[in-house]
């Protein structure tokens, strides 16, 4: 009975663990599709903002 006791405990441990590592993983996620959101918003305001043009990044500006 100890031996099943024994492995009862170290697997309600590991229970807890994952699923502290769980809750912490998913406010992370959470953040990261606040964040991701946010930079698409940027984008399509800039790409709003530029009239429909498409500036590649080794391409000079309009105003030069």
């Amino acid at each position: 009975m100890s031996a099943i006791e024994e492995t009862l405990a170290h697997l309600s441990r590991t229970v807890d663990e994952l699923s502290e590592i769980i809750a912490r993983q998913e406010g992370e996620i959470e953040m990261l599709t606040r964040r991701v959101q946010l930079l698409m918003e940027r984008e399509a305001e800039r790409e709003s903002d530029l009239g429909g043009q498409l500036l590649m990044g080794n391409e000079r500006p309009p105003h030069w």
